[in-house]
């Protein structure tokens, strides 16, 4: 199969046609429809994010399930599925207290002594990245990393439920459990900040303000639901906020992972609200709350994936686009051939697009 590997930070993806394993008891062979490019693929990409080489990236995905293990239940040959980052074990102190989102996942990866599920054609193994590498032809991952969807589902706009989707749209419903009438504000309108304006709107939030530098990016997320727009880089962004609100609003989400982003947030805020880190922060950078915050009863959190239950979040998902609720139409603005993925994290880089998607030859 066809697959981009990323062999060395800061290099483009190479094209290489690798082997995939028969799947194991609990595995799931899945043949790719498409995949989104995702800002995350691309910190690992930059190598702002270590991780084993070399190695397949890709998280954002949906496709047709083509062979089962002997003991997978969740999904059958023929279903159309969309994967998660979040394989889950099912037994741990996570799981069984409903922060599946949290799980380590061990048990859903092969062990050291199994033969790789990903193979050069010399049998040299390559590294499956965030429990799938979804960037090529074929997947093979654990059952608790895919759920079953309407096979009535367009697989290119399912594809970006995978991690945009259920990431912004988790944090308003699970993280943030916004009310009617509460007061949102995102800074950053990728695809996860689209999709977390989207969701605010469909929870019924009074003002929902998007911060971006770009005045394109902005138009959208009026159409996406966006009550107010404001540039993220200008000097008097927080206080435009706080005076669109009355005081600052109930809900601050950080969406793209820049420190600037991060502080908006939480300067955006009015007492008792609640900020939202999404997006990858570099590592070496914290984001605080000053004393004055805390003692006007400000709060900050992460939400890793929106704190998601994704066998459940993602056929909820999809029933909202059936039904005309969620605008995922709008956050995809290109379908690209697995050939032109370097180009697809180019224009990621300058900012140009919501969200490219991959489409392979079924």
């Amino acid at each position: 199969m066809k697959a981009a590997v990323l062999i060395e930070p800061g290099k483009p993806l190479e094209i290489e046609t690798l082997q995939i394993s028969k799947p194991g008891p609990h595995e799931v062979l899945i043949r790719n429809a498409a995949c989104g490019l995702c800002h995350s693929d691309l910190h690992f990409i930059e190598g702002t994010y270590p991780h084993p080489l070399p190695a397949v990236p890709g998280h954002e995905a949906a496709g047709i399930v083509e062979a089962v293990g002997s003991e997978v239940r969740t999904v059958k040959v023929g279903d159309a599925v969309i994967t998660c980052l979040s394989a889950f074990c099912g037994h741990c102190e996570f799981c069984v207290t409903g922060r599946m989102s949290l799980c380590l996942g061990a048990d859903t990866r092969r062990n050291p002594d199994q033969p790789s599920r990903l193979t050069r054609p010399d049998g040299s193994p390559v590294n499956q990245m965030l429990n799938l590498s979804a960037f090529a032809e074929m997947m093979l991952i654990h059952e608790h990393a895919c759920t079953r969807i309407d096979p009535e589902m367009p697989l290119d706009r399912a594809a970006v439920i995978g991690c945009a989707v259920t990431t912004g749209a988790g944090t308003i419903f699970n993280a943030c459990k916004v009310t009617p009438g509460e007061t949102v504000a995102v800074v950053g309108c990728g695809g996860v900040g689209l999709a977390t304006i989207n969701a605010a709107k469909i929870a019924g939030a009074g003002r929902i303000i998007a911060a971006d530098p770009i005045p394109e990016k902005r138009e959208l997320a009026k159409k996406l639901g966006a009550t107010d727009v404001v540039d993220a880089l200008a000097d008097d962004a927080a206080a435009q906020i706080i005076d669109l609100t009355n005081g600052g609003v109930d809900h601050a989400v950080e969406a793209v992972g820049r420190p600037a982003s991060g502080e908006l947030a939480v300067k955006s805020l009015r007492r008792g609200g609640t900020a939202t880190i999404l997006g990858m922060m570099p590592l070496t950078h914290s984001v605080g709350l000053s004393a004055m915050d805390l003692l006007s009863g400000k709060k900050l959190q992460g939400a890793i994936m929106g704190g998601n239950r994704f066998p459940v979040d993602m056929p909820r998902l999809v029933d909202f686009y059936m039904r005309g609720l969620l605008d995922l139409d709008s956050i995809i603005s290109e379908r690209i051939p697995l050939e032109q993925i370097n180009e697809g994290f180019e224009k990621m880089k300058k900012g140009d697009s919501a969200r490219s998607v991959i489409v392979f030859d079924q």
